[in-house]
């Protein structure tokens, strides 16, 4: 327990990205998590949305709760209780940790432009924290607390968004797309500005770090203002790109069709 925690640094090599191991425990957790999304998602698609709300409220209160305890953890692990300046909510998978209980415990248009944000980019966010979390499984060991949890959390947030899904609780409204916009803007900014304060890299708008953003980072020259234009300017295009994929699987009501259901 002492080495899962870390207490006194890692002891064990880590096992490396992309190894058995990393791979193994990643497809475990996104098997789980499919399982789970697919089954609940199919028993509750015929209920009201206040009863599917309640899949939603537990996977609310699990992200911020293993979230919370592994900061808590490693400020004693680290000795540096300012170690949760490096945990702000502030990657585009730990955006998750805000818009996930705002799509469970708000209402009205606030709660489907977060149900469709969590919807648009949990899925997303949940393969690129696993799989492509090259920054974290090439410096711990896959059975640690930073990579259990970062697991955890990013499964609940592919989790829900399956969930969501094939629940049936996505609107997807057109109209609604301003405000997805708005809240990833939003982070953004507060990314790029804790980033130049912290000399840090919330959301990779300073650099890949080991991760499949190294692509874009590498095509651009590492340019300090084209790359995280760049990136940004990715994440909404990929916004656009799922709701008309989604409305082409679907086979949704047009906008105007839309206004006057």
């Amino acid at each position: 327990m002492r080495e899962f925690f870390g207490f006194g640094g890692y002891q064990r090599t880590p096992e490396g990205y992309l190894s058995w191991q990393h791979l193994t425990f990643v497809t475990t957790l996104m098997v789980i998590m499919t399982v789970l999304a697919v089954t609940l998602g199919r028993r509750n698609r015929s209920k009201s949305l206040e009863k599917k709300n309640r899949v939603m409220i537990w996977a609310a209160i699990l992200i911020d709760g293993i979230e919370l305890f592994k900061i808590v953890m490693m400020c004693f692990t680290t000795g540096d209780s300012m170690h949760w300046l490096r945990n702000l909510p502030l990657f585009l998978c730990s955006i998750q940790l805000i818009t996930i209980p705002l799509a469970a415990f708000s209402r009205g248009r606030v709660q489907e432009a977060a149900l469709d944000f969590v919807c648009i980019f949990g899925l997303l966010g949940a393969v690129l924290g696993t799989y492509g979390a090259g920054q974290n499984y090439a410096c711990y060991p896959v059975i640690s607390l930073d990579n259990v949890a970062s697991g955890l959390t990013h499964s609940i947030s592919g989790f829900a968004a399956l969930y969501i899904l094939i629940s049936g609780m996505a609107s997807m409204k057109k109209k609604n797309i301003p405000i997805t916009f708005a809240i990833l803007l939003f982070f953004c900014v507060a990314a790029y500005t804790a980033n130049v304060c912290l000399d840090y890299n919330y959301m990779f708008l300073m650099a890949g770090d080991g991760t499949p953003y190294d692509i874009l980072f590498n095509l651009v020259g590492g340019h300090k203002v084209i790359y995280p234009l760049s990136v940004v300017g990715l994440f909404l295009v990929y916004i656009v790109v799922y709701q008309l994929g989604y409305h082409l699987a679907t086979g949704k009501k047009t906008a105007k069709q839309e206004e006057m259901a």
